[in-house]
C-alpha cells in the first residue's frame, strides 16, 4: 500500500479545511442581519367592492415599483422581516373609468420559518406569517373628495433565496395582504374597498 507524502497530506488537509470554512461561511442562520431589494408588483384582487350603495363598482389597478426589506435571523430556522417601500400609487376605476387614485404605504412584519436554515444548501426556501399596516394618502377623486381609512390586516409570505456567496443571494418572494379600507366620499360613508393584493418581488438579498 502506497503511503501519501507529508506535503500531499498537508495539501489534502488544507483543502478539506478550506472547504469546511467555505461551507460554514455560506450557511445562513442565527445572528444574520439581511436586506432584500428589488422590483415589486402589487396586484389587488379583481373584485374590490362597490361605493355609494352599489352605484360604483371599484377596480383598483396593479402597480409596479421599487421595494426593500430588512430582516434578522434570531435562530437558524426562524427570523423576522419587515417589508417596506416608497408609496405605491394606484389608479382606481369606478364603473370601468379611471376616476380616482391613491397612494399607499404597506409596511408588513412577518415571522419566518426556514426549513433548511443553518445548512450549506444554496437553495433556501422560507414561509412567513404576520401583520400588515397600510396607510393611504393623496386620495384623488374626479367627482368629489375621497378619503380612505388606514388598514390593519393579516399577512402571509413565501419566498426563496438562491445563495451566490457568503453575502449575496438572488431572491424571489410573494406576500398576500389583507387590506380593507372604509371609504368616505364628500364627507359621507360610501362603503368598504377590499384590496387584498398579492405582492410579488424579485431582486437581490445581502447578508451583513
Amino acid at each position: 500500500m502506497r503511503l501519501l507524502s507529508l506535503p500531499t497530506l498537508l495539501a489534502t488537509g488544507f483543502a478539506a479545511a478550506t472547504l469546511a470554512i467555505s461551507s460554514q461561511a455560506i450557511a445562513y442562520g442565527a445572528g444574520d442581519f439581511f436586506t432584500r431589494v428589488g422590483v415589486a408588483k402589487v396586484a389587488p384582487k379583481s373584485d374590490n367592492g362597490s361605493l355609494a350603495g352599489g352605484a360604483f363598482a371599484v377596480d383598483v389597478q396593479d402597480k409596479t415599483d421599487f421595494a426593500f426589506t430588512l430582516g434578522y435571523r434570531f435562530h437558524d430556522k426562524l427570523g423576522v422581516e419587515l417589508l417596506a417601500a416608497l408609496p405605491f400609487e394606484h389608479d382606481i376605476q369606478l364603473n370601468g373609468e379611471n376616476l380616482a387614485s391613491t397612494k399607499h404605504l404597506p409596511p408588513t412584519l412577518t415571522l419566518q420559518y426556514y426549513p433548511l436554515g443553518g445548512s450549506d444548501a444554496r437553495v433556501q426556501p422560507y414561509v412567513g406569517a404576520g401583520i400588515n399596516y397600510t396607510r393611504f394618502s393623496d386620495e384623488q377623486l374626479a367627482i368629489g373628495e375621497l378619503d380612505l381609512d388606514d388598514s390593519w390586516g393579516a399577512a402571509a409570505q413565501v419566498g426563496v433565496d438562491l445563495l451566490i456567496d457568503e453575502h449575496w443571494a438572488l431572491n424571489a418572494a410573494a406576500w398576500y395582504l389583507d387590506i380593507d379600507t372604509d371609504a368616505t366620499v364628500n364627507g359621507a360613508a360610501a362603503g368598504t374597498v377590499a384590496i387584498d393584493p398579492m405582492v410579488v418581488m424579485a431582486g437581490l438579498s445581502y447578508r451583513f
